[in-house]
């Protein structure tokens, strides 16, 4: 059912919530989070959170370079830093209200997460440190890698994954699959790809959200086993299956069973589609997701976070970006 469909269906008094995304490891930039440390109580936040994680998320976020920072074990943290910090932001004006739809993309779920009221911030940041941490060591067990497959029919890419031994990892939708799995099957698949296909090579250390990540994911789950989770107090999407989770407790063990399976972005979107939501707003660092609701939201209103201009000047549910 499409957007207008639903909309239709709606009683008269019926107002068109928001959806807040959290975006995922590979949209960190180098100095990222230096315009948002002019902001009241920043530095003392990551300064604590820069304790939980076990490492200088300021300077990670403001002097580190590009290849310091596509680490797994920064990537991670860093990113779900840099959302919570906007996350606070629009928690102050009262950008988030019952009905606001809160989605993250991969490790982007902590941060939509707190969104929700699942987890605290201080939660969020130390999973996102033993996350990272687990899966660049389960990147070691065995080279492997990540490709984005660009247009084509979806039913001959995922043929011709299963003849390579290659797994889908995120069906980020708008024509773009990401697959994984070992480099010399990776590399097959560059010099066959197929028809009218596109595959770009990612710069990550392995094979996220497949098989390859076992270790990973059972030590995470361990991880998780004393953390108090309440039961989401607005509407919180999967990345499992783009449905709502209406549990605590479930949203965290899906958290966890999502280091080995893959993304289903495409079903989020579809939910915001059948939502009818009035915008988008992408948290930092943020144009991934927005990217994405660009082609396959046309007609809704886009809103990037990516400065705190955006954040305290711009009508967040105005005109598209």
């Amino acid at each position: 059912m499409n957007g207008s469909a639903v909309i239709a269906d709606r009683p008269t008094e019926f107002v068109a919530p928001i959806a807040v995304l959290c975006p995922g490891q590979g949209s960190q930039k180098p100095g990222m989070l230096s315009p948002w440390l002019a902001l009241p109580g920043v530095e003392k936040q990551l300064s604590e959170w820069s304790q939980l994680a076990g490492m200088d998320l300021m300077r990670l976020g403001t002097a580190a370079d590009a290849s310091e920072i596509v680490d797994t074990a920064v990537a991670q943290p860093l990113v779900v830093a840099m959302s919570l910090i906007a996350l606070q932001e629009l928690q102050a004006v009262g950008t988030l209200t019952s009905d606001t739809i809160i989605a993250g993309h991969s490790v982007g779920e902590l941060a939509a997460a707190v969104g929700a009221g699942v987890i605290s911030s201080s939660d969020a940041i130390a999973l996102a440190a033993v996350r990272g941490r687990v899966m660049a060591s389960a990147c070691g067990l065995a080279k492997t890698g990540m490709s984005a497959v660009l247009g084509g029919e979806l039913s001959q890419v995922l043929v011709k994954l299963d003849e390579l031994g290659l797994m889908p990892a995120n069906y980020n939708g708008a024509g773009q699959v990401v697959v994984a799995g070992r480099i010399d099957a990776l590399c097959a698949l560059s010099a066959d790809p197929p028809p009218g296909t596109k595959v770009v090579a990612l710069r990550v250390a392995g094979a996220f959200h497949t098989s390859f990540m076992a270790s990973a994911q059972e030590r995470f789950t361990y991880e998780i086993r004393n953390i108090h989770a309440n039961n989401p107090i607005r509407p919180l999407l999967s990345n499992a299956d783009g449905k709502f989770v209406t549990s605590g407790d479930d949203a965290l063990a899906r958290i966890a069973a999502q280091i080995t399976r893959p993304v289903r972005w495409d079903l989020c979107t579809e939910t915001l589609a059948s939502s009818a939501v009035s915008a988008v707003v992408e948290l930092p660092p943020a144009g991934a997701l927005t990217g994405i609701a660009r082609r396959e939201l046309p007609d809704v209103a886009r809103r990037p976070l990516r400065t705190p201009v955006d954040l305290l000047s711009a009508d967040l549910t105005g005109a598209g970006a």
